[in-house]
């Protein structure tokens, strides 16, 4: 019995340390500090680790790459050839020994001609070739390589173009998320007091359960709202790592505010006219239209001659260490013309001129889009601004009518639905307004955009 009174004493120990440890509420995990983040600094972490951006670098580095090749026809090539080679054909032998400079009287034995020793020959060559001219053909390669940098680096700037739109709107709308974020909390607490303010009175005799129902369905759609809310919140930080190309663990606090700042103004006439003449994707389109035209005139020059010079220096020895062979060199000019193909090179001409016509429409169907875009974007930022001036009066005007309007129905002089009304009026105009502010800036850097002048000093960008 001793032994498991004894046991019974460790149970109970070992019970009330786990008790206590279970009491014992352990330090909570500090969460990682917010890290300050201005709009110029957004702009300038995506435009080194963005994804999307990499690619177009990538791509320029490619057209240069192409340059660089296409470059590289118009000088000569030279190789080097080291073979070691043994054997008892009769041809390789009897050559061989001529190139090494050791042919005698006695090779030309039927016996050793016909069935010669085996016979080792190490050869160095150094050879060389050079298109002299082969009607202007590689010289109009280089310049269709050259106008496809341009045209890849045309991309490259648009492409930063809109990744500075897309940082924009995203930091913009992380602005816009919190903003609904403190208005629904807002809402909140102004629901729950006119909740409170009904169970006050219902319970007092001098309303009836119905509006106490009402101000607990409002409350609990405002609650939703909250949730909402701050879900949106959340995912719109997302968003935000996602288009700077970060880690969506990385945590930034905006330090920008959502606050209204006249921009500068444009008008239509000059932001259509800066799209047509200075977008980057325009220029890249007609770079590409340049490149094709230098694609048929290199068509045309496969019509024409084409001059060559080659030269060669070998030496051949009988083994690798000794030497004691001999060498020759040779160099000559040849004229190749392509006489009949069956119709190829005509076909090839007939292929390039069809996608020369296509990349001119192209180029009209792009410029007319353009200054499609341009106006759709200089009006929506006009609906914007015209929308926020309403939206800025509306929000002083539904405050004083939930003021007045919680007055009357403290004093019973207006019902629950009346003040429900206007409660909802207050937190529907303050979302409105700042919708409203997001969108004009959004609509002002798309207007950019769409001209072609977005980058990162933008008015949107610096305050």
């Amino acid at each position: 019995m001793g032994t498991l009174a004894k046991r019974w004493s460790w149970v109970v120990a070992l019970g009330a340390c786990a008790a206590l440890l279970g009491a014992m509420q352990l330090p909570a995990q500090q969460a990682p500090a917010s890290s300050p983040l201005s709009l110029q600094q957004a702009v300038r972490i995506a435009l080194e680790k963005n994804p999307a951006r990499k690619v177009a670098l990538a791509e320029t580095r490619v057209a240069a790459a192409d340059v660089r090749e296409a470059k590289s026809v118009l000088f000569p090539h030279i190789s080097f050839v080291e073979t070691a080679m043994r054997g008892n054909d009769p041809v390789y032998v009897f050559g061989s020994k001529l190139r090494q400079q050791r042919f005698t009287s006695a090779d030309f034995a039927l016996n050793v001609l016909n069935t010669p020793a085996p016979y080792g020959n190490f050869s160095t060559r150094f050879a060389g070739n050079w298109v002299l001219f082969d009607s202007f053909a590689n010289m109009r390669e280089v310049n269709r390589a050259e106008r496809m940098r341009e045209a890849a680096g045309n991309q490259l700037e648009r492409a930063d173009q809109e990744l500075i739109y897309r940082v924009i709107d995203s930091y913009c709308h992380v602005l816009l998320a919190k903003k609904q974020w403190e208005v629904s909390q807002q809402a909140m607490k102004t629901a729950e007091a006119i909740l409170s303010r009904s169970k006050d009175r219902f319970e007092s005799g001098v309303v009836v359960e119905s509006d106490y129902l009402s101000a607990q369905v409002r409350a609990a759609s405002r609650k939703q709202e909250l949730i909402e809310a701050q879900n949106a919140l959340s995912l719109a930080r997302a968003q935000l790592n996602a288009t700077l190309g970060v880690g969506m663990a990385t945590d930034f606090e905006p330090t920008d505010a959502l606050v209204e700042r006249q921009l500068p103004a444009m008008s239509l006439e000059d932001v259509e006219h800066k799209a047509v003449d200075a977008r980057p994707d325009l220029k890249r389109v007609r770079s590409v239209e340049m490149a094709q035209k230098q694609n048929v005139a290199i068509a045309k020059s496969a019509f024409g001659p084409r001059v060559n010079g080659f030269g060669s220096w070998q030496a051949d020895n009988p083994n690798f260490v000794s030497g004691g062979g001999g060498n020759n060199w040779m160099a000559g000019i040849e004229i190749q013309m392509d006489l009949f193909q069956g119709g190829a090179k005509r076909a090839q001409l007939a292929h390039e001129k069809a996608v020369q016509e296509k990349v001119v429409a192209a180029k009209e169907m792009a410029t007319d889009a353009v200054r499609l875009e341009v106006r759709r974007a200089y009006y929506d930022l006009d609906a914007a601004g015209q929308q926020l001036d309403v939206a800025h009066a509306a929000i002083s005007e539904s405050q004083e009518s939930l003021r007045i309007n919680q007055n009357r129905y403290e004093s019973g002089l207006s019902t629950i639905t009346d003040l429900l009304a206007s409660e909802d009026a207050a937190r529907r105009t303050q979302i409105e307004y700042w919708g409203a502010l997001y969108r004009y800036y959004t609509s002002y850097a798309s207007l950019e955009l769409a001209s072609g002048v977005l980058d990162s000093e933008s008015a949107v960008v610096t305050p």
